[in-house]
């Protein structure tokens, strides 16, 4: 049996001038360890998504790459710089917007804003352009002499951001951004991580399976306190399936049968079955082993051939979540064989 079941979802980041590499990080709290030498990459200009359940490991992660506090073992180098042995240098290339944002309510958001870029080391004349800059990048010019205890929290979360800009970090580290927002602020929050991941890397951590599949290229997963999988969510999926499932649908639903036999007569194509039937169509489900060839044009050419209308014809996908769940239950069964 393989000792690691979770080694063969592993897929290494794209070819690309790196930003971040997490070597074997590992993290004790007393006698408990919450992190198992977790190594990753992120490549520059790349908007990862962190993902696990509570308790996974996330938060800690966090905490060690924006040099909050170290790993037990294990380095982390943030755009070429050893985060132990130059941290100053390696923190001033990341911009965090922690969960929670400690924000000072009595202060004006301007205001604000010129303090964090004085405690960022900016000269006065950089710190004035950017603080103007980033108030206009955050779509903040409407609220920018507003008091920050009268924000709303979509305005605090584009306050933290711009916060997390000063300085024009390579490195953005996101950690649960739209946590507590309403669905349009969510919608304006997530938008602008997309525009933001055009200009810098982006590790965005974080709970909500949908703004993985809507933001991110990429995906890490951890589990009890171990990177379990990594890659795109066509990558991940490739590597959960024994077997493509196909989807068939076709009108003339009285000649189903006849179309069922057709079906099964093609060589690899396993569990044909109905799946919904309506009266003016008719769907099936089938799979096909990884390593047979893709039987959609045979499929096609044979309905074709039979006369029976062919309404569609596709490769039906896991979503996110299935394949968080199915990684999750898989590591779930491994810890409890070598238990």
């Amino acid at each position: 049996m393989d000792a690691d079941p979770a080694a063969r979802l592993r897929i290494e980041s794209p070819d690309r001038e790196i930003c971040v590499r997490a070597e074997n990080i590992s993290k004790n709290f007393g006698g408990i360890r919450v992190l198992e030498n977790v190594s990753f990459e992120i490549a520059k200009g790349e908007i990862l998504g962190f993902l696990g359940p509570n308790g996974a490991g996330k938060t800690t992660t966090v905490r060690i790459l924006t040099g909050f506090f170290p790993p037990s073992s294990g380095r982390v180098w943030i755009a070429e710089q050893d985060l132990a042995r130059n941290p100053g240098r390696a923190k001033q290339r990341i911009g965090y917007l922690p969960e929670s944002i400690g924000l000072y309510e009595d202060m004006r958001v301007e205001e604000f804003l010129k303090f964090s870029g004085a405690m960022k080391g900016l000269k006065s004349a950089a710190r004035k352009e950017q603080v103007a800059q980033k108030i206009e990048r955050c779509g903040l010019g409407d609220v920018r002499k507003r008091l920050i205890g009268r924000l709303s929290k979509g305005y605090r979360q584009r306050l933290g951001l711009a916060q997390a800009l000063l300085g024009d970090p390579e490195l953005l580290v996101l950690d649960e951004p739209t946590n507590g927002l309403d669905p349009k602020q969510i919608i304006e929050i997530r938008t602008l991580i997309r525009e933001l991941g055009r200009e810098r890397t982006v590790f965005l951590s974080t709970h909500i399976l949908p703004e993985v599949s809507m933001v991110c290229d990429r995906v890490i997963i951890m589990s009890r306190g171990r990177l379990v999988a990594s890659g795109t969510a066509e990558e991940l999926e490739a590597g959960l399936k024994k077997a493509r499932e196909i989807l068939v649908t076709a009108g003339e639903p009285w000649r189903r049968d006849e179309a069922i036999g057709l079906l099964r007569s093609l060589p690899g194509l396993e569990d044909v079955r109905v799946v919904k039937e309506e009266p003016d169509q008719v769907s099936f489900s089938m799979t096909v082993p990884a390593d047979k060839p893709d039987p959609r044009a045979e499929i096609s050419r044979l309905f074709v051939e039979k006369g029976i209308a062919l309404l569609e014809i596709r490769s039906a996908r896991l979503s996110l979540e299935e394949i968080f769940m199915r990684i999750l239950s898989s590591d779930d069964s491994a810890a409890g064989e070598a238990s």
